[in-house]
């Protein structure tokens, strides 16, 4: 019995991907050099053959370099894919095309990976039982009244988590583990921990078998995202029923939760590079369609693709179509999935102009600044390429906020006992004036970070002087050597009691000053649960349970845990520590102090070009009448201080917080906090000490 054919009428090229419109759909496809074009529509993501193939003819289906149709009466859930034949110039022109090979559509907004075969992409001919299919979405949502939140971004507390890793644990005891549908159960704890935004490590469609052949020969895959293929579609490993095509509601449903919890959503987007790889990589979409036009080449040689991200292919992003396409795609994610920000990967790599060289105002870069859609989303930008550019402090545009690398290398550094940096030191803690008030930009520009997904987690940073990946199979090449730790006398495991303790006290120490710098704090998920990587420091690749959270950690370490929600809480109630604008130093009006006063073991008097100090304090004003001044003490030296609290009339002070204390007496509760009886306080080695003034 023969199959079912659907009438066809021209289409239209507008909008490109496949747009459901009265009773039938529209497909729309770029191509500028592609000579012959074919549809393949499929019952399901994993049949053997289509039920019906479209040839457009360029008279009729191809407007400019757009080639579209439309399908009378198609119905929703209909899976496809494209053929495209044309000249294959790879060295002249840099044109790939293979008419055997099945092809992405890069609008998609649901794909399945159900079949790949990253191999058999990288083979030229026929794919037709190994290629990822995409499908026709009924974009229909019942939001409820859902929109991105608004929360300003000096009161931000950001929190970067990897949606299968969160949940894949057997601990977690979610229902769909390593899903968005299990990262909505475990919502409540994100709430008890008090953080603003969740920063998701990439959720868009990424090929999960895009690793180095000898790290795949040992069972391993690409675990973090880092090789995105379809930039409008959800990751489909992240979905219950990806085969249904549920892709977009299983993500706004995680993203309305969040909202309905007062929590941002931040997509860490990787724009930089695809995971089509290098010249030998798979063709996957965009190398089948117009390589020539989505990557950098050489000059000369178009068969040689520039690398500046350590992946094999740079993006062309700055090029005028592929700048509509990235626009295009981070416009979708706000308007029709109410996301609330990006973390761009190297995003520096964005700032390249075609012939590779750096632009100092890249049309792309000011495009997302300026764009109307995006005015109030959040933009956070890597600041760095893989091949050199380095561009903190300087990332173009105003509203950009950066990873700051040198605010995390200087906390390290302090914490783990180097000396002669409390100059610096107090620089960042202030939101790193030197970097960001020159050219007219603001404390809120600087992400603080001390550690991310991407290096050492918190708790290995203090029991780790090496690296140790050789599990990823690259012989422990890989991953940075650079890492500013240190094991204090023991690499990795101890039961030695004292250094547990202290080791514990250097994660708090690090807490403590990244919740009491002025800028936007980020927190990686897990350390506060002291979680490990045994480490390892490049666990790109271990979809297993040296990356996953181990949520028995909560109940091991619920002193850590209550630590950490406890100075989140701290931050929270002072407006002081989240300025929108740079601290001054001049008085209060009506008040006895300054906005800051820097101390070191003595009061008003710091040493800052001493080589060897090692402690550093600071007395920060409230910035409301009714808000508690606050006196921190940070003694990194080996030795026991004792200092003298400032006297401010009518008000005396409370210990807050000591890190050189065991729970619950470490950080305690406004309404259980004491007066300190003497003018004196004894702070003991490597500790960071807080405190709160009251009325007396």
């Amino acid at each position: 019995m023969p199959k079912k054919q659907y009438s066809l009428q021209p289409g239209n090229p507008y909008p490109s991907g496949s747009k459901i419109k009265n009773k039938g759909v529209n497909f729309s496809i770029f191509s500028r050099h592609a000579t012959e074009v074919e549809l393949l529509l499929f019952h399901t993501s994993d049949c053997d053959e289509p039920f019906q193939v479209i040839v457009l003819q360029k008279e009729v289906n191809r407007t400019f370099f757009s080639w579209h149709v439309y399908v009378t009466g198609l119905p929703v859930g209909t899976w496809y894919v494209w053929r495209m034949d044309g000249p294959n110039q790879i060295r002249e022109a840099g044109l790939h095309f293979d008419r055997d090979k099945q092809l992405l559509d890069p609008w998609a907004h649901a794909v399945s990976d159900k079949r790949w075969s990253r191999k058999a992409a990288c083979k030229p001919g026929d794919n037709k039982l190994t290629a990822m299919r995409c499908v026709v979405v009924n974009e229909r949502y019942d939001w409820e009244g859902d929109e991105p939140l608004r929360i300003r971004s000096e009161k931000a507390i950001v929190y970067e988590l990897h949606v299968g890793g969160f949940t894949k644990h057997t601990s977690s005891k979610v229902d769909h583990p390593g899903t968005f549908s299990g990262l909505i159960e475990k919502i409540p704890y994100l709430q008890q921990l008090g953080i603003t935004h969740v920063e998701l490590l990439p959720v868009m469609a990424f090929d999960e078998q895009d690793v180095p052949q000898h790290t795949a020969d040992l069972g391993l895959k690409n675990y973090w995202g880092y090789s995105t293929h379809s930039f409008f579609s959800p990751h489909p490993g992240y979905c219950v029923t990806p085969e249904q095509g549920t892709h977009v509601r299983e993500f706004r449903d995680l993203v309305k939760a969040l909202h309905r919890a007062g929590m941002g959503v931040i997509m860490d987007v990787v724009f930089n590079h695809t995971a089509e790889a290098g010249a030998d990589g798979a063709i996957i979409n965009f190398r089948g369609i117009g390589d020539d036009i989505f990557y950098h080449h050489d000059k000369y040689d178009k068969s040689i693709l520039y690398d500046y991200t350590g992946c094999g292919n740079t993006v062309n992003a700055n090029h005028p179509l592929v700048a509509n396409f990235i626009i295009s795609c981070l416009e979708y994610w706000v308007r029709e999935m109410h996301v609330d920000g990006f973390r761009f990967d190297l995003a520096s790599a964005l700032a390249r102009g075609e012939g590779g060289e750096v632009l100092q105002d890249p049309p792309l870069l000011w495009a997302i600044e300026l764009s109307e859609q995006l005015a109030k989303t959040k933009l956070i930008a890597e600041a760095w390429d893989a091949a050199g550019l380095y561009q903190v402090g300087s990332f173009p545009g105003y509203r950009w906020a950066e990873w700051n690398g040198r605010y995390r290398d200087v906390i390290r550094r302090f914490v783990r006992g180097e000396k002669g940096l409390v100059s610096e030191l107090a620089t960042r803690l202030c939101g790193s004036n030197d970097l960001y008030e020159y050219n007219g930009r603001l404390p809120i520009n600087s992400i603080n970070f001390v550690t991310c997904h991407d290096g050492f987690t918190l708790y290995d940073l203090f029991s780790y002087n090496e690296k140790h990946n050789e599990a990823n199979g690259e012989d422990n090449r890989d991953g940075c050597n650079n890492n500013l730790s240190f094991n204090y006398g023991v690499e990795g495991d101890t039961e030695d009691p004292s250094l547990l303790a202290f080791r514990k006290k250097q994660v708090k120490n690090v807490y403590a000053l990244l919740l009491l710098s002025q800028g936007v704090p980020m927190l990686l998920a897990g350390d506060e649960l002291l979680n490990t990587q045994y480490g390892n420091n490049n666990g790109y690749c271990q979809d297993n349970e040296l990356s996953w959270i181990n949520w028995a950690m909560a109940d091991k370490n619920a002193d850590m845990l209550r630590f950490v929600q406890l100075m989140i809480a701290l931050r929270k109630r002072h407006g002081s520590i989240m300025r929108r604008r740079f601290l001054t130093g001049k008085p209060v009006e009506g008040r006895e102090i300054a906005e800051i006063q820097w101390h070191g073991t003595e009061l008003n008097h710091v040493q800052w070009d001493n080589h060897d100090a090692k402690v550093l304090a600071f007395t920060l004003a409230g910035s409301e009448a009714n808000e508690s001044d606050l006196h921190v003490v940070m003694n990194m030296s080996d030795e026991h201080i004792s200092i003298e609290l400032p006297i401010i009339s009518g008000r005396c002070w409370c210990l807050a917080a000591d890190t050189s204390l065991t729970s619950p007496q470490d950080i305690v509760l406004p309404c259980d906090q004491k007066p300190v009886r003497e003018n004196y306080y004894p702070i003991n080695t490597r500790t960071v000490v807080v405190f709160e003034t009251m009325n007396c």
